[in-house]
């Protein structure tokens, strides 16, 4: 870290911290002790504050506190959640305090669309995650915290790539085409949903360590205010505030280490040669080489990885409450050459104004990340090339790496490429830089206090750029004498917002209200740089000369929106709101969509059981809503235009070549897809929440579908079009229960679950009916020529497998080679034969967490899982047949052990053989922690922690992984390691 950098932080945490000391010169402390009135329990994390401010301190292990106060200080204010909160006087120094439980049990505020509520005041379906409940160990992407946390929320990262992302669905999507990515909305500002060139993950961008809960919103009751965006669901990330009082430093430091657990089996060199020996024929044993090389661990390594953040908060006099903090990861990945640093900085501030008529909120977020992206197509590469040869050759050529060359000398065109060359001879890098900062003001008018106004002005700006080099001497690049290429990308996302909320007990009714109308505007642009590229010898390749230096995609979202709140006697409640949005993706006649929820609530507790010392909350929800879609790639699908073409597809009029303009397909009635939503919902707390948890049953129905379609000839400029066709019907199951089996003086044990159960039909795919139509084939694979495994067909799941029946020998049980089962009986095995059967998504989705708190001593466990579903094997169905060993164009291959289990010659690529079951449990993490208590002469207080991540997975899938953030196909993941880690926590 440069000294500018290091003086840039340093020197306003030191002006902070010297003005403080003579703000809060005269000061009081105060110290005690906080129980259960039941048992005599302590309470662990409960909060002491100041009376009417934000500066507080939390009980440790054992109950206790120790809090210093300006002397000025009257009123303690002590509460924990699921107890009622209970008010002291700091006229002595000493206390002990036994709370009471609260009946109600549920004053949490959570946050929702627009704003917040008491959690015992929703109507919708809201999970609130808060960092203690986080997810532990060595996290590098803010959504890793909410794995197996949340009933209906699937996370799935795409593998162990250092940096990488993960696969987010809430309640399984609603759309085929489209994204089915839930909006992400952080400190009120809703994200772009892309990416930017340079990152593998734009998430990677936010500091985990900086988030203070994150909020799952599922149902349109709740998240219908979002209305053109909300039809995945929306995931509200806060990230933490400033407090009031004497300033307060945390440092923490996490040390991990990644190592792999399992690798793709295939052969060893001594088991292809006899393979070959045996099954083969001379001309390619000849070919085998004398070495022993086990390609997959000559690719990976053991990866390091250090995360270090520091944070300070307090206030300046008593009227700026602020939170700085610095955080800097570097993490390896197992794949060599991989590698990603982030260095981050948060800065909130919360000021009150005008008698605290005015309360401002600023966040800014800043990060820069450097990433090294190896080149994956190695992990294939390890896994298939011929381990009798040597990593290096001997050789000056390619490099000094062993390749399969023509009798000429060249390497062979289509042979795998050596696998430590391709990471090797490649450097790609990239950094990107992202802000992400928003202004909220609430106004509470002197002259009419009931009403607010509200604004929000934000902003969130990316920019990546990168280079892409193959060395000259790589195989893979060597007739354009290696090649180098860049890339850059600028989005910007600009949202003004400005709303009133009226809010009122009306006592004489005994109800209250409140209501909010406002209007947003949000503008997306994107910049999109386009460069030729060159070999390293400087000379451009041909027909890369790009069109034009830059393109300047951009829409547009202008929105108005309103919501009623109404509870009466606390027991009955409503809510009901509507949203406006207009998309400049669409035509005008098209581009205006209303997006309609209504969610009611009855609180069967207050009717029925309100005196009751064993029933604390049980509440009834019913919700019905509709949410919006219009995530497609293209913003201007509804307009008709021309794109030029580039170089590979000219006029030469003598020795010019020039480009021609052809046009685009387009749908000028193109519009919303919008999805439908019913949901009941029972939420029940019993012994003083010691048992609660939920239940909820859903439906979504999702019509005009952004579906690419074929189209009939001569009909469009395309034989393919995205347009509004089909229907999609999801339903589902979720139940949460939380418990706390045990809770004595020394010892707390919590348990908790969530299964989720989720069914989704296709229930349309045209516009006009066809009898000839079959469905649409997706899922590419790899092998053969245009070849899918899948299909979308009415009345089955999206992605459902579409296979031939495999014909298996009695004797051995064997599956014989290019046997089908006919099953329309016509004598012929063709396409009329293969069937539908199994798909990628689960049945249902299961999480677990516990955690022991003994004395000082913490012990915690996670995990997750699936059943249900079932993944087509394409590292097998590709790479276990023997052609591919003695491949025709003369070079050899290995295989996979699964050979042995088939004996195929040539792939069969289409046989259900390859569809296995993968259903799965994974444990997530154990983590241990230990506080330390005073440390540096009583400065300090210190917790440690030690953790192991991807413990164990038990499954029948017979490949690597079963768990994939695709629709279900398995060809060569990046490897999840195991992570090892040591943390240390400081405050001070």
């Amino acid at each position: 870290m440069s000294l500018k950098r290091l003086l840039t932080i340093a020197l306003p945490l030191l002006f902070l911290t010297l003005l403080q000391q003579g703000v809060y010169a005269q000061t009081k402390t105060i110290s005690g002790k906080v129980t259960d009135s039941k048992d005599g329990s302590p309470i662990v994390g409960a909060t002491v504050l100041v009376k009417g401010t934000s500066s507080g301190v939390q009980t440790g292990a054992d109950g206790s506190f120790t809090i210093t106060v300006p002397a000025s200080a009257k009123t303690l204010v002590i509460s924990s959640v699921g107890f009622a909160s209970q008010e002291i006087s700091t006229s002595a120094a000493s206390f002990s305090i036994a709370l009471g439980p609260d009946n109600a049990a549920l004053g949490e505020v959570v946050v929702v669309a627009y704003g917040t509520r008491k959690k015992s005041d929703l109507t919708g379906a809201v999970t609130s995650v808060t960092a203690k409940e986080f997810q532990k160990g060595v996290i590098n992407s803010p959504e890793q915290l909410l794995t197996g946390k949340v009933a209906g929320l699937q996370i799935t990262t795409g593998g162990g790539a250092a940096g990488g992302g993960s696969r987010i669905r809430i309640r399984g999507g609603a759309s085929l085409n489209s994204s089915n990515d839930p909006l992400i909305v952080i400190d009120g500002v809703p994200l772009d949903g892309g990416g930017v060139a340079g990152s593998a993950n734009i998430l990677n961008t936010i500091n985990p360590n900086d988030i203070e809960s994150m909020n799952v919103l599922k149902d349109a009751a709740a998240t219908a205010l979002y209305g053109s965006r909300a039809s995945n669901g929306v995931l509200i990330v806060t990230t933490k505030k400033g407090t009031s009082g004497k300033p307060k430093f945390n440092f923490n430091s996490t040390l991990s280490l990644g190592q792999l657990t399992d690798k793709v089996d295939v052969l060893t060199a001594g088991e292809l040669r006899s393979l070959i020996q045996d099954e083969g024929n001379e001309s390619f044993l000849r070919l085998l080489g004398a070495a022993n090389t086990d390609w997959q661990n000559q690719i990976f390594q053991d990866a390091v990885g250090f995360d270090n953040n520091f944070n300070v908060s307090g206030s300046l006099g008593k009227k700026l409450p602020y939170r700085l903090s610095v955080g800097y990861l570097n993490q390896e990945g197992t794949l060599k050459t991989n590698e990603f640093d982030r260095f981050s900085t948060s800065l909130n501030l919360n000021p009150k104004f005008f008698d605290d008529h005015l309360t401002l909120n600023v966040a800014v977020k800043t990060a820069t990340t450097a990433n090294r992206f190896a080149d994956e197509g190695a992990i294939g590469a390890a896994v298939t090339f011929d381990p009798t040869q040597p990593v290096f050759s001997g050789k000056e050529e390619w490099g000094g790496y062993y390749e399969w060359l023509q009798s000429d000398g060249l390497p062979i065109n289509l042979a795998t490429r050596n696998p430590v060359a391709l990471l090797n001879l490649r450097d790609n890098r990239s950094n990107v830089f992202r802000f992400i900062g928003n202004v909220q003001a609430d106004y509470k008018l002197h002259f009419f206090p009931d009403l607010h106004v509200l604004v929000n002005l934000g902003v969130e700006y990316n920019e990546g750029e990168g280079r892409d080099i193959f060395d000259r001497r790589s195989a893979t690049n060597f007739r354009t004498n290696g090649r180098v290429s860049e890339y850059r990308q600028m989005k910007r996302n600009q949202l003004a917002d400005v709303s009133l909320f009226y809010t009122k007990d009306l006592s004489s009714i005994n109800s209250k209200l409140d209501v909010l109308v406002g209007h947003s505007y949000q503008d997306f642009l994107i910049k999109n740089y386009n460069f030729a590229a060159f070999g390293q010898d400087g000379r451009q390749i041909p027909g890369t000369t790009p069109n034009f230096p830059f393109d300047e995609p951009r829409y547009r979202l202008e929105s108005y929106l309103g919501r009623l709140n109404y509870t009466l006697a606390d027991k009955y409640l409503l809510t009901a709101s509507i949203r406006r949005d207009a998309s400049s993706k669409f035509s005008p006649d098209t581009r205006v969509g209303y997006f309609p929820a209504v969610a009611v609530a009855w609180k069967i507790n207050e009717e029925f059981f309100r005196n009751s010392n064993t029933l604390n909350d049980l509440k009834l929800r019913a919700s019905w809503g509709v949410t919006g879609q219009q995530d497609i790639g293209d913003f201007y699908s509804y307009l008709p235009r021309y794109t030029a073409s580039n170089q590979t597809a000219q006029y030469q009029f003598g020795n010019s070549f020039f480009s021609f303009l052809r046009p685009a397909g387009y749908d000028p009635n193109i519009k919303w897809e919008t999805t439908e939503t019913y949901n009941l919902g029972l939420d029940f707390g019993f012994l003083n929440n010691r048992i609660s948890g939920s239940v909820d049953v859903y439906q979504k129905k999702t019509r005009d579908l952004l579906s690419t379609v074929p189209v009939a000839p001569g009909s469009n400029f395309v034989n393919l079009i995205t347009t509004n066709v089909g229907n999609i019907d999801n339903k589902g199951v979720e139940f949460v229960l939380n418990t706390v089996p045990v809770r004595t003086n020394n010892l707390t044990w919590d348990f908790g679950f969530n299964v989720t159960y989720q069914d989704i039909k296709i229930t349309n795919l045209l516009k006009q009916e066809d009898a000839a139509f079959t469905g649409i084939d997706v899922l590419g694979i790899q092998g053969g020529t245009g070849n899918t495994i899948a299909k979308h067909v009415v009345g089955y799941r999206p992605y459902t497998y579409f296979v031939y029946k495999q014909v298996y020998d009695p004797e051995t049980n064997k599956p014989i080679e290019g046997l089908y089962e006919d099953l329309n009986r016509d004598g012929v095995i063709n396409q009329s034969d293969r069937y539908l059967t199994q798909q990628g998504a689960p049945n249902f989705l299961f999480g677990i967490n516990t955690q022991v708190n003994y004395k000082r001593f913490m012990f915690g466990l996670a995990g997750h899982g699936t059943t249900g579903n079932y993944i087509y094997n394409n590292v097998n169905s590709e790479r276990a047949a023997f052609r591919n060993v003695q491949n025709p164009i003369n070079f050899v291959q290995n295989t996979t052990r699964s050979y042995f289990n088939t004996g195929f010659f040539n792939n069969q690529y289409l046989s259900d053989h390859y569809i296995e079951n993968a259903s799965f449990f994974r444990l997530d993490n154990i983590n241990l922690g230990y506080t330390v208590g005073k440390v540096l002469q009583g400065k300090a207080n210190m917790r440690l922690g030690v953790s192991i991540q991807n413990v164990f997975v038990i499954t029948k899938y017979s490949g690597l992984d079963p768990e994939l953030a695709n629709d279900g196909v398995d060809n060569t993941i990046y490897p999840r390691p195991r992570i090892y880690s040591l943390g240390m926590n400081l405050d001070f």
